[in-house]
């Protein structure tokens, strides 16, 4: 039987302000399959990316569970959750969370050498990284020195740079130009297709053609899946009419 590379079970997650909680998540059970492409699509605070977050172990949920390739995120010790992010789950968030004393391809190696990869190795790993998601060298530029898209590229780059088990995106697209959107949705589904998990956040109802199940979210709670909207056919050719000689 396979596996899921992650798993919620009726995850709950309330953030405290004073005396009152907001229940950001209520009572949420997913699970995304090794290779699965999974849209998470609904109106703004509804948990779209509450839940992307525990799905990577950047928050812990109030109550529930949330696994990793069969390990429980809550049992890990601090080093070993630190290596579930650095190692098998690679994030896009809205905001590119570029460091910006580091240069482009030293933005996606940080990751890679965390995780004990030699310098030489990780620069390779992060030139090819940064190649694919159509950025032209040279990839000695800083942060400030690259436009919104891309920052958001490398951004993108950064997250799969290397093996990881899933991809978490949260709006990826939305410094993008359409051009470029359309490019990143379909690398996301090659790096699906290829057997890595990928979890996408999106507004867009064009980009939930790509996934294999689409997800849809309302007041913390998951209302709805299905199989993605089907893309739309082409017209049929025009009936050629066959005139007897």
């Amino acid at each position: 039987m396979q596996g899921h590379t992650i798993e919620l079970r009726k995850v709950v997650k309330v953030y405290r302000s004073g005396a009152a909680g907001v229940r950001a998540l209520d009572g949420v059970s997913l699970t995304v399959a090794p290779g699965e492409f999974v849209a998470v699509s609904g109106p703004s605070a509804s948990g779209k990316s509450t839940m992307l977050h525990l799905a990577g172990g950047l928050d812990a949920p109030t109550s529930g569970t949330v696994m990793v390739q069969g390990e429980d995120l809550a049992q890990l010790r601090p080093a070993e959750l630190a290596r579930v992010r650095r190692r098998q789950v690679g994030y896009v968030f809205q905001r590119y969370n570029l460091v910006p004393s580091l240069t482009a391809v030293e933005n996606v190696m940080l990751p890679l050498e965390f995780g004990g990869m030699p310098t030489r190795t990780a620069r390779g790993v992060a030139a090819a990284a940064i190649e694919r998601v159509g950025i032209s060298r040279p990839f000695d530029r800083f942060p400030d020195d690259l436009s919104g898209g891309e920052r958001q590229r490398v951004a993108i780059a950064r997250a799969i740079a290397g093996e990881r088990d899933a991809i978490l995106a949260d709006e990826p697209t939305g410094a993008l130009d359409t051009i470029t959107g359309d490019l990143v949705i379909e690398l996301l589904a090659e790096l699906a297709a290829a057997g890595t998990s990928v979890m996408l956040v999106t507004h867009e109802p064009r980009f939930a053609t790509w996934a294999d199940r689409v997800v849809f979210m309302r007041d913390g709670r998951i209302v709805d899946e299905s199989a993605p909207p089907a893309a739309p056919s082409p017209p049929p050719e025009p009936a050629v009419e066959v005139v007897p000689s």
